[in-house]
């Protein structure tokens, strides 16, 4: 059996104020000595990530974050890459010890309720400390005792279960509503100079595992192949889905008569702001000379100087496109966003098929609240290409 992509986990992290046992804890809901245990204050400093599997719950990330009051010479960078974490996960574990319990707690708390992060607490160590009682009573029921000298979990994987339910981890459904079963999907994938040698791209492989659940039937081809095989087949697909990069010319060759979208649009389609994604592409027409666009990729890659589709193709497309001098700055994968928002007139998110669905929205929640308009790689891609209206008219009638 094939381990669960990150994406497809939920993120857990553990905060706290250092030396709270946040690396032990970590180590022991992972079962193996992930992060590194010491008496010595800040001994974590940038945030470790481990895939685990916790009996109970099921597959999840689980996040050892630095001190939330690292005074050391790195502690502000610390606390800023613990802060960000925050952006990037699905649930918070806070740890305290001794009852200590004030600003810094607090503030965490603030974020997690900023973000809509369920959280609860956990009172470490209480083998040596039990918690007083007026703090007991002012927390009420959202703290529970723990020790890491412990090797039994259940306590906790029974709050991660109320926090975060199964299905809220279920398949994307990329194709619901577009398809059924018996119906023919064609994909169409360019095999060019960005495609791994061997395999095909993860939107692909979660458009064709979907059709299969649907049990409809798909047909793979190249670009190339579309008119050979409609002339030769004479069959007539319920949807046609390309690379965003084909659209100028798949839209050429395909029939109107056969629907047609993106597979990066198709990513989008399941997030929360689609319909903002759709509204804030036709921000492109009003766009002057001078105007700061930011590029969000939520993956990293090796860049391909002059094919690069968020560096080099969408911004030489819009500046064809709308004529003006348009300046671009770009965040790669979940790197924090610039502080001011404000300065950019157009944020275009790439699909983000190797991120959690909290992780998109908290981006583009951040731009949303500066006021920022939104876009998508395909979605831009087609409007620059002249077929916007045709890839998104599956999902608009």
């Amino acid at each position: 059996m094939g381990k669960l992509p990150s994406e497809k986990r939920p993120h857990i992290a553990i905060f706290g104020r250092v030396n709270t046992g946040k690396s032990s804890l970590t180590n022991t809901l992972a079962g193996q000595d992930i992060s590194i245990v010491a008496k010595q204050k800040g001994t974590t400093t940038d945030p470790v990530k481990k895939l685990a599997e916790l009996t109970g719950f099921g597959p999840c990330v689980i996040i050892d974050t630095a001190g939330i009051d690292d005074i050391s010479a790195l502690g502000k960078k610390r606390i800023a890459k613990t802060k960000n974490i925050i952006n990037q996960i699905d649930i918070g574990l806070l740890l305290i010890t001794n009852s200590l319990f004030g600003k810094f707690e607090e503030k965490l708390i603030e974020n997690f309720n900023k973000k809509n992060i369920p959280y609860f607490i956990i009172n470490n160590k209480s083998d040596i400390k039990k918690l007083s009682t007026s703090l007991k009573s002012k927390l009420k029921n959202n703290i529970i005792d723990f020790s890491c000298k412990q090797t039994d979990i259940k306590s906790i994987v029974k709050i991660l279960n109320k926090l975060l339910p199964k299905h809220a981890f279920k398949s994307d459904g990329l194709l619901d509503g577009l398809v059924k079963k018996g119906d023919i999907v064609m994909l169409i994938m360019p095999i060019d100079s960005e495609a791994p040698e061997g395999r095909i791209i993860l939107p692909q492989q979660k458009v064709l595992r979907d059709a299969l659940d649907k049990n409809a039937s798909s047909i793979v081809l190249q670009h190339t192949d579309i008119k050979n095989f409609l002339a030769k087949s004479k069959l007539k697909p319920k949807l046609a889905i390309t690379d965003s990069q084909m659209f100028e010319y798949v839209n050429k060759v395909l029939p109107k008569s056969i629907p047609l979208t993106g597979f990066s649009v198709l990513l989008a389609r399941k997030k929360k702001h689609f319909e903002n994604l759709l509204k804030g592409t036709n921000k492109i027409s009003t766009l002057k000379n001078g105007d700061k666009i930011l590029i969000l990729e939520s993956c990293t890659h090796n860049v391909i100087t002059c094919e690069d589709i968020g560096r080099n193709k969408i911004p030489r497309m819009l500046r064809a496109k709308t004529g003006k001098k348009l300046n671009f700055d770009i965040v790669c994968g979940l790197d924090t966003l610039p502080k001011n928002l404000k300065k950019y007139n157009l944020a275009i998110q790439c699909g983000g098929c190797v991120a959690t669905k909290k992780q998109l929205e908290n981006r583009l929640e951040d731009c949303l609240e500066a006021g920022l308009q939104i876009s998508n790689y395909g979605m831009v891609i087609a409007y620059c290409t002249g077929v916007f209206k045709r890839i998104t008219s599956p999902f608009t009638k």
